[in-house]
């Protein structure tokens, strides 16, 4: 079936509209802040405005949906051929006037690669011309962040920093001395936000609290909007926003294969990371989805010929899920004659048990030999790129699929089955057995972006 349809995401045949990329030195100097609220406050003005995430990130995209109205997708130029990127980013602004990217981490950071494909956010800009707004943090400096900023400005050709953003002002004061050292450089600072406790989004163990748990969410976007709208000038962030350096005509580009014609989909609060891209990459190639939720015990629908257990996070509702007799029964009576994969959280819920952050253990679906455990919370992060040991609905045997891990998850036990896909990191380590695999049923810990062409 995987090899009848290619997963594919159709471009826009219109001229593209400009992007920005929003980015800044580090982690945690608000970026996030600053994309959701502009991305409200844009909207809000009437302006249709499309939104990319840089690298692999399952939270922010749905944040980004909330706010702006319109569908957000993830960018990833190390699991990503420089093709699809460009199919995608002309894909999200279809009907838009303007796309705001938010990056990941620091600007220039990323892994080892070939030029371009280090997965970092330097990379997206550079690949579609997009000019970078810098969001510094000038908390504890004045002066010394125009050094920041000029080493931002010269440290990589390709890139352009188009304007900056202070963050965590103290005074005015210390906005003037910061924002006269900067625009000396010949960069304009659009904006100065104040410290603020108040602007804020829940936390959890893999960062953000889901978009679709997180409550009075509406409200939290229009309070971002109020104070960014009141602290930057946001018509000169929009004249700062450029064309992408796209191609005329860009056609579908595949990404994953659908893994069936029918795919029955688990989506709920346990459930919930599955990337944008695939989801429309099978849909445009002609599959039909179905959702069921295991929470309500729900099990896959039986007219369907394969079932996806994204990841999210079962471990929070451990007992609820091993209550969920029908949900198991009914995924048993598929796994039997179709393909059954879980990735992450997905494959947790099909091993034998699961021992939650207290310490008790839940019986799972016990259609793989693994069980897992949060009660040691150990953190396994980074790019990963897989090679299947079998056939299954991921491809042929010895397919190459690029993706990543982020789990807290550690394995009690393996079992006796069959490893699913040999799987090396970005860095250059010897590939190592992952996974399993029994008859249809398949799983790891392994999150695919991308077939590697």
């Amino acid at each position: 079936m995987a090899a009848a349809h290619a997963g594919k995401v159709t471009a826009a045949r219109i001229v593209p509209p400009p992007g920005l990329l929003i980015a800044a030195p580090r982690s945690g100097s608000g970026k996030t802040t600053v994309t959701l609220g502009l991305l409200r406050a844009f909207r809000r003005a009437g302006v249709a405005v499309g939104s990319a995430k840089c690298g692999p990130d399952y939270i922010d995209p749905p944040f980004h949906r909330a706010a702006s109205g319109r569908p957000s997708v993830n960018l990833d130029s190390w699991a990503m051929a420089p093709e699809l990127l460009a199919a995608l980013a002309a894909g999200v602004g279809d009907g838009c006037e303007l796309i705001l990217c938010e990056a990941l981490m620091g600007l220039f950071d990323g892994v080892p690669g070939a030029p371009g494909r280090t997965g970092s956010s330097a990379d997206i800009a550079a690949a579609l011309g997009w000019p970078v707004l810098l969001v510094l943090d000038i908390s504890g400096q004045s002066q010394s962040a125009a050094a920041i900023v000029k080493g931002c400005a010269t440290y990589d050709s390709r890139v352009a920093i188009a304007g900056v953003i202070l963050n965590r002002a103290g005074s005015p004061r210390h906005t003037r001395l910061a924002t006269e050292a900067i625009e000396a450089l010949g960069l304009p600072v659009v904006g100065a936000l104040p410290r603020s406790d108040s602007i804020a989004l829940p936390e959890r163990h893999l960062g953000l609290v889901q978009a679709g748990e997180t409550s009075d969410l509406d409200r939290r976007l229009e309070q971002m909007a109020d104070f960014v709208s009141e602290h930057t000038r946001i018509d000169a962030i929009r004249c700062l926003a450029a064309a992408p350096a796209l191609s005329a005509g860009i056609g579908a580009q595949t990404a994953v294969p659908p893994p069936g014609q029918r795919i029955a989909i688990a989506r709920d609060e346990a459930f919930s990371f599955l990337y944008p891209h695939l989801l429309q990459g099978w849909r445009s190639a002609g599959a039909e989805i179905r959702f069921f939720s295991p929470l309500a015990n729900q099990g896959p629908a039986a007219d369907c010929d394969t079932c996806w257990l994204p990841g999210g996070y079962p471990e929070l509702h451990a007992g609820r899920l091993a209550g969920s007799q029908h949900f198991f029964q009914q995924l048993r009576d598929f796994a039997a004659t179709r393909p059954v994969h879980g990735e992450c959280g997905g494959y947790m819920v099909l091993g034998t048990t699961m021992t939650d952050a207290h310490g008790a253990i839940h019986p799972m679906a016990d259609l793989l030999g693994v069980s897992t455990s949060f009660a040691r919370r150990k953190l396994h992060l980074g790019y990963r790129e897989a090679r299947l040991v079998a056939g299954g609905c991921l491809g042929a045997a010895a397919t190459r699929l690029r993706g990543h891990e982020f789990h807290y998850a550690s394995i009690e036990a393996q079992g006796d089955d069959a490893p699913f896909a040999m799987v090396a990191d970005a860095y250059g380590a010897e590939p190592v057995p992952a996974g399993s695999r029994r008859g249809h049923v398949s799983g790891s810990f392994f999150h695919v972006i991308a077939v590697v062409s």
